[in-house]
């Protein structure tokens, strides 16, 4: 039997406050299965505002949103789900409300896990989130299948933030990146604080950064693909 293999794409998409349509083609361009979202659409509408924005990727809405802080995972048609689970982090007054979407999927016959998640700018909520997000992880997804968690991370690698998700996952762009990593800003890179860790039991075929005029004027961010062999 082939080895199914997964293009698993994270994106901050800033709300969706810059150039839509540019975004759906950097999205698409992509070819992804599985895509994670930070800071999707979470006000007035944000249902509609996230479905209108898989429709235009060619995807479809798996879970998240809202309900997640505003973490949201998409999918094509190949991939099935099987459970979906929101869930939110501990808040501290005067910031952000962050969380985890989770899913698990079934592809090309592998099962696996995603978490989608957004962690504080500030180090002390974003080490403690690191505690609630595997916590989550535990509790939620099945312990026999591989986990992928992907999101902006708001840190560099070899920061204690890094190093504390690295401890349980590989940094994919650390095993098997091109060409530049830096991820901030979408117009003027300078610095990675995007990244997908996977679980050991997955091969990482490739992961790069994505590029070009589209990417400059579609988000604050720039996206992370990889490209990963599921067991």
């Amino acid at each position: 039997m082939a080895v199914p293999i997964l293009r698993l794409l994270s994106y901050n998409v800033r709300s969706m406050r810059d150039d839509r349509a540019a975004l759906a083609r950097v999205i698409r361009s992509a070819e992804p299965d599985v895509v994670c979202v930070q800071e999707a659409p979470r006000f007035l509408r944000w249902r509609s505002t996230c479905a209108a924005l898989a429709r235009s990727c060619g995807l479809v809405v798996v879970g998240g949103g809202r309900p997640a802080g505003a973490n949201l995972i998409m999918s094509s048609m190949a991939v099935d789900v099987i459970k979906t689970v929101d869930v939110l982090f501990s808040k501290d007054p005067g910031l952000h409300q962050r969380g985890v979407a989770l899913a698990v999927l079934r592809f090309r016959g592998s099962e696996f896990s995603v978490a989608g998640t957004h962690l504080d700018g500030r180090e002390e909520p974003r080490l403690r989130h690191i505690v609630e997000l595997n916590s989550a992880v535990s509790r939620y997804l099945p312990p026999d299948k591989p986990v992928i968690v992907a999101g902006d991370v708001n840190d560099h690698p070899g920061s204690p933030t890094w190093l504390a998700l690295t401890e349980r996952w590989v940094d994919a762009f650390a095993a098997a990146g091109v060409g530049s990593a830096f991820t901030s800003t979408g117009a003027d890179p300078y610095q990675t604080i995007d990244g997908i860790f996977v679980d050991p039991r997955i091969t990482v075929v490739s992961a790069r950064v994505l590029d070009g005029p589209d990417v400059e004027v579609a988000s604050d961010h720039r996206p992370v693909l990889a490209v990963l062999d599921l067991p």
